[in-house]
C-alpha cells in the first residue's frame, strides 16, 4: 500500500443526522464506489484519490493510491464503527491539474478561438491561471475543466449552448467576456419586479469551469444541479438580477446530489432597498446550497449590498449531512444568511463581516459550525440560532471578538428573536466542540490581517490574488 506525502492530515468522521432528505450515501460518501470489504484489498488505481473506510454514514477518508489494505491500520487506526465490518470505497481523484504556464506580469488579452464568437470588449484581459491544488475547504482538490481549450462566450444563451453541447465528462472551460452596465439600473425595485431572468444550468455534467474575464459583468444566474461534480465558478461579477432568481444556486434533483464544487473570487450583489411586496423573495439568494448539495468551498468572494445572502437547506426538513467551507470572503452591507445553515457541518475561517444588518451565521437544525479567525465589525447578531424548530451549535476560535467586553469596540449588537427555540452568542462561548475532523490542510491567519488586507484580494478582477500575512 502506497501513501501520498500529501495525505489528508485529519480523518473526516461524518456523523449521521436524522433528516427527511435522502441520505447522501449509506456505506460511503456520495460519488464514491465500493472497492473492498474490510480485510480485502482495494485497488485504488495509479493516481491519488480519496478512499473511505466505514459503514452506515460513518467513515474516515484518506488520500491513497495503488493496492490499499481495507483495514483500520491503513486509516491511522481509525475505526468509525467498532465491532462492525467496514467497507472501503474509492472517490474523486485529488491530484492537482497540470500546472498552468506562469502568467506574464501584465495579463494578456484573451485570444479568440476558431471560429471566433462575439469579440471580447476592449480591454478584456485574461484572468490569471487557475489556482493549482486545493480549494482550501470541503470542496477538495476541484479541477473543473482542467486544461481543456476554453470556449469563449459573451451571453447566457451562448454559455448554455456550450454546456448543452458538452458530453459531460471530458472537461469544459467556459470563458465569459460579456458586459453589463449595472449603473443603468436606477431603481432596484423596478428591476426586482421584472420577470425572472436567464439562469444557465450545469445539470448532471461534471468537470466544468466557468470563468469571467476581468471587466466582465453578468445579469443572469448560474445553477449547478443534479449529479454535477467537480465544478469551478470564478471571476464572475453577477448583480441586480431581474426577478427572483439566485446568482449562484447549487441544488440536488431526482435523487442526485451535486458536490465537489469551488466558488472562488466572484463579486455578487444586489441592493438592500426595501421593495413593496417583495417579502422574502426580493433578489432571492446570492449563494444558495439546497437539497443535498455537499462538499462545497466558497472562497475569496466579495458579497455586498444584499438582503438574504446564502442558505444551506431550503426548509427545516432539508438538513442532511453536508460539508461546506467559507473562507476569505468579504461580506459588506448585507442583512442576513451568512450562512443560514440547516444541519450538516460548516467551517467558516478568515472571513470579513463588515456591516451585518440583521444576522450573520445562523446555525440551525442540529448543524455544527467551526467559526475561526474571522473579523466581525458593525454586526448585529453575528452568530445566532433562530427561526427553526431546533437550534444548532458553534465552536468559536481565535476571532477578533474574544469576549463580550469586545462588543462595544467592534460595534457588535444584539436584537432578541421572537422565535423559539433560540440561542444567541451574547456570551461569546463555544456551545459544542466541532465534532468532525477537518480533512484538508489550512492556515488560519490573524483576524487583524483579514481586516487589513482581505478586501484588496477578494472578488472578481483580482487575478486570483490571495491574502498574505507577515
Amino acid at each position: 500500500m502506497k501513501t501520498m506525502p500529501h495525505t489528508l492530515k485529519l480523518s473526516l468522521a461524518a456523523l449521521a443526522v436524522s433528516a427527511a432528505m435522502p441520505a447522501l450515501a449509506v456505506d460511503w460518501p456520495s460519488g464514491f464506489s465500493k472497492c473492498a470489504d474490510e480485510g480485502e484489498t482495494c485497488k485504488a488505481g495509479s493516481s491519488p484519490r480519496q478512499v473511505s473506510f466505514g459503514v452506515k454514514d460513518k467513515w474516515v477518508i484518506k488520500t491513497l493510491f495503488g493496492n490499499v489494505a481495507c483495514a483500520a491500520a491503513t486509516f491511522d487506526n481509525a475505526d468509525p464503527n467498532p465491532g462492525k465490518a467496514e467497507k472501503c470505497a474509492v472517490g474523486p481523484l485529488v491530484s492537482a491539474p497540470t500546472p498552468a504556464p506562469t502568467p506574464a506580469p501584465t495579463p494578456a488579452p484573451t485570444p479568440a478561438p476558431t471560429p471566433a464568437p462575439t469579440p471580447a470588449p476592449t480591454p478584456a484581459p485574461t484572468p490569471a491561471p487557475a489556482p493549482a491544488g486545493h480549494s482550501g475547504g470541503y470542496g477538495g482538490a476541484v479541477t473543473g475543466g482542467g486544461n481543456a481549450t476554453p470556449v469563449t462566450v459573451s451571453t447566457a444563451a451562448q454559455m448554455q449552448a456550450a454546456i448543452d453541447a458538452y458530453s459531460g465528462t471530458g472537461g469544459l472551460v467556459i470563458r465569459y467576456n460579456g458586459t453589463f452596465n449595472f449603473a443603468s439600473i436606477t431603481d432596484p425595485c423596478t428591476q426586482w419586479k421584472l420577470d425572472a431572468g436567464a439562469v444557465v444550468e450545469v445539470k448532471n455534467k461534471s468537470n466544468v469551469t466557468i470563468e469571467g474575464v476581468n471587466g466582465s459583468g453578468a445579469n443572469f444566474g448560474l445553477a449547478i444541479k443534479g449529479g454535477a461534480q467537480n465544478i469551478i465558478i470564478r471571476n464572475m461579477t453577477i448583480g441586480l438580477l431581474p426577478g427572483s432568481i439566485d446568482a449562484i444556486g447549487i441544488e440536488g434533483q431526482s435523487s442526485k446530489y451535486p458536490g465537489y464544487i469551488w466558488i472562488d473570487h466572484n463579486t455578487l450583489f444586489s441592493s438592500t432597498k426595501e421593495c413593496s411586496g417583495a417579502g422574502d423573495l426580493e433578489f432571492d439568494g446570492l449563494i444558495d446550497s439546497k437539497a443535498g448539495a455537499h462538499h462545497i468551498t466558497y472562497s475569496y468572494n466579495h458579497i455586498h449590498d444584499h438582503q438574504k445572502v446564502g442558505l444551506i437547506g431550503s426548509s427545516d426538513s432539508d438538513s442532511s449531512d453536508r460539508f461546506i467551507t467559507f473562507h476569505h470572503n468579504v461580506y459588506q452591507n448585507v442583512k442576513s444568511r451568512l450562512p443560514l445553515q440547516r444541519g450538516g457541518y460548516t467551517h467558516l475561517y478568515n472571513n470579513l463581516y463588515s456591516g451585518v444588518l440583521t444576522s450573520g451565521a445562523n446555525v440551525r437544525m442540529g448543524g455544527y459550525s467551526l467559526i475561526e479567525g474571522n473579523w466581525f465589525e458593525n454586526a448585529q447578531n453575528p452568530v445566532t440560532s433562530r427561526d427553526s424548530s431546533a437550534i444548532g451549535y458553534w465552536d468559536l476560535r481565535n476571532n477578533n471578538v474574544k469576549t463580550p467586553s469586545d462588543f462595544a469596540t467592534y460595534g457588535i449588537t444584539w436584537v432578541a428573536s421572537e422565535s423559539s427555540p433560540t440561542r444567541d452568542a451574547k456570551d461569546w462561548v463555544t456551545t459544542a466542540n466541532f465534532p468532525v475532523g477537518i480533512p484538508y490542510s489550512y492556515t488560519v491567519q490573524a483576524p487583524a490581517c483579514v481586516k487589513a488586507g482581505l478586501a484588496n484580494v477578494a472578488g472578481a478582477g483580482k487575478n486570483y490574488a490571495t491574502l498574505s500575512c507577515n
